[in-house]
């Protein structure tokens, strides 16, 4: 009962730390603005680069990037004061960093409108496997230089996650992990379905474009 409480109580904190609204905030703080009223409406980096600009975007994507990293290195104190077992911590970093995702898309502190997850997943996947997840992050830049999509280079570097886990090279001890990355693809399309729909009809905006206030 101990041990399900501590889960519980890291799911809780992972939940309650990825609901940290941080474009929302920023754009309240420093602008007076509340960032979905403007651009694509989303509470994300993306979404703040476009319309705060790059010093704030890198600043909100940093911030997101930190509450996924943060909820994937709690099992590691659980670890510490023997409340789970070292050999299931990767799973519990995946339950604790899918929490933080969830919190994300949707924060309890911003009536749950919450961005897409990517800087969030990105920080969870960099505290489980650090190398994979670099090299996804050297795909999503190649992606977005070439093709001016942060939605595409989001996807294409989130599916190549679980694909380099195929390989013998970087191959892990617990398959949860690749299913996962398989998972995670799965939930990036969804809450990027707008950005399908508007890439197969040529609609997308590309990254040097600023989008103007919804009306």
């Amino acid at each position: 009962m101990e041990t399900l409480a501590y889960i519980l109580a890291g799911c809780i904190a992972a939940y309650l730390f990825g609901s940290i609204p941080s474009a929302v905030w920023v754009g309240q703080a420093f602008f007076g603005i509340d960032i979905r009223d403007y651009g694509s409406g989303n509470a994300g980096a993306t979404n703040t680069f476009r319309v705060l600009g790059k010093k704030w975007g890198v600043l909100v994507m940093l911030m997101d990037l930190v509450k996924g990293y943060t909820a994937a290195t709690l099992p590691w104190v659980l670890v510490s004061i023997n409340a789970v077992p070292y050999d299931d911590v990767i799973l519990y970093q995946l339950l604790f960093g899918l929490f933080s995702v969830v919190g994300h898309v949707f924060p309890v502190f911003s009536q749950f409108r919450g961005g897409k997850g990517i800087a969030t997943l990105f920080g969870m996947v960099l505290a489980i496997h650090p190398i994979v997840a670099l090299l996804c992050l050297m795909i999503f830049i190649i992606v977005l230089l070439t093709s001016r999509f942060v939605s595409l280079g989001s996807m294409i570097g989130t599916l190549c996650f679980p694909i380099l886990l195929l390989l013998p090279k970087f191959n892990p001890e617990e398959p949860a992990l690749i299913i996962f990355g398989f998972l995670m693809f799965g939930v990036v399309v969804f809450t990027h379905q707008k950005n399908i729909r508007r890439l197969i009809k040529g609609q997308e905006s590309k990254a040097n474009i600023r989008i103007r206030r919804r009306n």
